[in-house]
């Protein structure tokens, strides 16, 4: 498949992740296009631009997307690849989500100064994150810590740790995956116990309602898998009126292999929970049934479940607060 545009634009934040996502894409999507007609386009968004501050009290629905979004409105750029879990639940008039390409893994990753591992944290320890909901299932675990806000693109991040200005921070595996910066000290988290971001892991690419063009060009990267796991789990966080920035954690997967035979079906996760570590709801249910529908209709028994465990009363007091 050609173009008779010159120039396909790619619309993306310039982080040295944002721009190495943005680049896999590329190569991706150049199969499917005039191989010397795909660049990038490097937007400063406002999350991008206000670089102290907790991210809860600056942010707010599209932190790290509106720009990027309204460029593509524009048609200064064709495409946009995000990170799913900055996005918001809805998309704007006139834009789509086109493909989620196959999921990298969602799990949440511990980096401890000098290697030292979560278990290994002294009490009265100091952890740096901007994640709320990192932060509330920290002191779940080790309520003898404390926390401060921790911003800055990963490889910044991971300097300050090496330096010892903090005792560790959390950050998503598939990001240090993907940039090559993954420690070999790095502690994989179970999503069993630290329930990740609903979309952490996904790529969500992005292009206008209307590009016939780049919306069957990006079709051909579409995993139904990841796509029909980040539906779900952003039905979660609207149905529980929260945003990318609030103390919740949603995440579903399908079932692994045991015995060298893979299990079929789905296994979701849920968690609201106070920053503070006070107070959560958690739930876990699985499916035996493969498909789209048989996970689709877990939404309704896991906000039941967290819900029947205290998350609406958890979510009116963050609302209060706020």
């Amino acid at each position: 498949m050609t173009t008779t545009r010159s120039t396909i634009r790619i619309g993306t934040r310039g982080s040295f992740l944002a721009r190495t996502q943005a680049i896999m894409i590329r190569d991706q999507v150049q199969r499917w296009l005039d191989p010397n007609a795909v660049e990038l386009t490097i937007i400063r968004t406002r999350g991008d631009q206000i670089t102290s501050g907790a991210l809860s009290n600056i942010g707010g629905k599209g932190l790290f997307v509106k720009e990027i979004e309204d460029a593509l409105l524009s048609g200064q750029v064709d495409m946009a690849v995000h990170s799913a879990k900055d996005m918001p639940v809805d998309c704007p008039p006139g834009l789509v989500i086109a493909a989620t390409p196959v999921r990298e893994d969602p799990r949440d990753a511990w980096i401890g100064w000098n290697g030292m591992s979560l278990a290994e944290l002294p009490a009265g320890a100091v952890v740096g994150t901007s994640s709320q909901r990192r932060r509330a299932q920290l002191l779940q675990l080790r309520k003898d810590v404390t926390t401060c806000e921790f911003r800055g693109n990963i490889d910044t991040r991971l300097r300050k740790v090496e330096a010892g200005e903090v005792a560790g921070t959390f950050l998503a595996m598939a990001g240090l995956k993907r940039a090559c910066l993954l420690p070999a000290t790095a502690e994989a988290l179970a999503v069993e116990t630290f329930i990740p971001a609903a979309g952490q892991g996904v790529l969500a690419l992005q292009c206008r309602s209307d590009d016939a063009m780049m919306r069957a060009a990006l079709g051909h990267l579409h995993d139904v898998t990841t796509g029909a796991a980040w539906e779900f789990e952003r039905a979660i966080v609207k149905a529980l009126g929260a945003n990318c920035q609030s103390p919740i954690g949603v995440c579903a997967v399908p079932r692994g292999v045991v015995n060298g035979v893979r299990q079929p079906g789905w296994i979701v996760r849920g968690i609201v929970a106070l920053p503070d570590g006070s107070s959560e709801a958690r739930a876990t249910l699985m499916t035996q049934t493969d498909g789209a529908q048989a996970l689709q209709a877990l939404q309704q028994p896991l906000l039941e479940a967290l819900n029947s465990r205290g998350a609406q009363a958890i979510m009116k007091q963050l609302r209060s607060e706020s």
